[in-house]
């Protein structure tokens, strides 16, 4: 199942090469009373809404996927995980280039650690990102996004895809510079998530999956998912032992060579194996 947040925040459920509306089943989701429960109430519940959304959407006329603006597959995350230097690729070419390594330490990706982006920073595809400062290098950074279905604490690599609701394209853009990560890749508009969420029943093997972005006929990033130096059930378990994971909860989970710069009027075209394809346009402050 392939579910979206599109045009002004209505749900749809794509198949197909179209969009068919499926807000309708929203108004079986618990009300939420305070104190909110932690994380994406629709994420949360998506093991009852699935068929009601199928059902919802059913009872919908289809738009082509090409005339909808999508937003990001999951609104109200409580954090976005990145995984820094999980591709032997990107570590060569990031120790060749001082913009993107600068002095800061050099070390395994487990040595490294996880960071956080700001929620805020999230958008869907068809909000684009906008660059926040047009003297400084913004570079993209094509992902797999892994979308946690349920709490997760101290879960087990053998154990972690079990709780995984879905996945999607990524993008982690950041700013060069010598300050910390987190603050680099918080900009509003840097953490691109969609077109849609593909279930997790969909994908067999998140570890084995091809990616590409490219810029008109320039292509950037070409890689498969097999490659990366931490694989996904690992990334789940190692996130999990230091905080608890949400339904909701987005893990970007690494880039691989040939991150680059960009610049307002680009349209980075990103393509990840079963999960879908997406462009999206950048423009200026």
């Amino acid at each position: 199942m392939r579910i979206c947040w599109y045009d002004n925040h209505k749900l749809g459920l794509v198949r197909d090469g179209q969009v068919f509306d499926a807000t309708a089943a929203l108004k079986h989701l618990p009300a939420l009373t305070y104190p909110y429960p932690k994380g994406d109430p629709l994420i949360d519940n998506l093991d009852t809404l699935g068929p009601l959304i199928e059902d919802a959407a059913s009872a919908s006329a289809g738009q082509d996927i090409a005339n909808v603006k999508f937003l990001s597959p999951v609104q109200a995350p409580t954090k976005v995980i990145g995984v820094p230097v999980n591709y032997h690729d990107h570590i060569a070419e990031a120790e060749a280039d001082d913009e993107i390594a600068t002095d800061r330490f050099i070390g395994s990706t487990m040595e490294q650690g996880l960071f956080l982006k700001a929620n805020s920073a999230l958008v869907g595809p068809g909000e684009g990102v906008e660059r926040r400062f047009p003297n400084l290098r913004t570079d993209h950074e094509l992902e797999l996004g892994i979308v946690i279905g349920r709490r997760a604490s101290n879960v087990s690599e053998e154990d972690a895809l079990d709780y995984v609701a879905g996945y999607a394209i990524a993008l982690d853009m950041v700013v060069r510079g010598p300050e910390d990560r987190s603050l680099r890749k918080s900009c509003d508009t840097y953490a691109v998530l969609g077109p849609w969420m593909v279930t997790a029943d969909e994908i067999s093997d998140p570890d084995n999956l091809d990616m590409k972005l490219t810029i008109g006929d320039d292509v950037r990033q070409d890689t498969n998912t097999s490659l990366m130096i931490v694989n996904c059930r690992k990334q789940i378990a190692w996130a999990s032992a230091w905080y608890t994971l949400w339904p909701g909860d987005i893990i970007m989970s690494g880039t691989p060579e040939g991150v680059g710069p960009v610049l307002p009027g680009d349209v980075m075209h990103c393509d990840i194996q079963t999960v879908g394809s997406m462009d999206v346009p950048v423009s200026g402050e």
